[in-house]
């Protein structure tokens, strides 16, 4: 039997349709302990990922716990991109015990969901698992979560991926929800997003285009 290769993409890699984005307590009480990733990467790879789902219009769940008396408010960054959207707060850790958060999942009805947030081991974790019984298909962004130490976190890394869960990164995320530079109508603002939270990736795209004009939509 021969096999025939066709210009079409993977049906695991994700696309702006056909998922939900859930960000989980990103929070400043749940920061202050996490020391698997350092903050200023943390809130750098937050606001990366919450960029790239505001501008592919991926549809995103903001959860937070004990706002008001505990956790804190959730990071700036993740606020500044999802303008007047609603915080779903909840009392249980596991964010798939919510009936709020699981009320939004169904009414948005994807079957692909990817989850960021703190902390890897408890917050992450306990949504992933029980998704997976029910039968989604469950991505996490792993430098987008953290944890109260990098064992805690390898270790809930290690967890997930033996359920069955798909760990990516978070240039990888938006890159990802891009996938070709000819879709010139997300082009600017997938290379803006690099540019400013895309770490070394996004000077190199600052250098390229102010020193030589370059575009990575354009055939050599």
């Amino acid at each position: 039997m021969t096999i025939t290769a066709t210009a079409t993409p993977g049906k695991s890699l994700i696309s702006p349709t056909d998922h939900v984005l859930v960000l989980i307590d990103f929070q400043s009480q749940m920061a202050f302990a996490t020391k698997s990733i350092s903050t200023e990467l943390l809130r750098n790879n937050a606001a990366l990922i919450s960029r790239g789902a505001k501008s592919f219009d991926v549809p995103t769940i903001l959860t937070t716990v004990a706002v008001d008396s505990f956790s804190g408010p959730m990071f700036d960054e993740i606020k500044e991109a999802f303008p007047g959207q609603a915080m779903l707060d909840r009392t249980s850790m596991n964010t798939w015990e919510d009936q709020g958060v699981i009320d939004e999942v169904n009414r948005i009805g994807k079957e692909r969901i990817v989850f960021a947030g703190l902390w890897t081991s408890v917050c992450i974790v306990g949504p992933i698992a029980s998704a997976i019984d029910q039968g989604f298909d469950c991505y996490f962004i792993a430098d987008a979560c953290g944890d109260i130490s990098v064992e805690a976190h390898d270790r809930a890394v290690q967890r997930m991926i033996q359920l069955g869960a798909k760990p990516m990164t978070s240039l990888q995320y938006l890159l990802e929800l891009q996938r070709d530079w000819a879709r010139t109508e997300t082009y600017d603002s997938t290379t803006g997003i690099a540019k400013k939270w895309g770490g070394a990736y996004g000077l190199g795209v600052t250098y390229a285009k102010t020193m030589f004009g370059a575009s990575e939509g354009a055939h050599a």
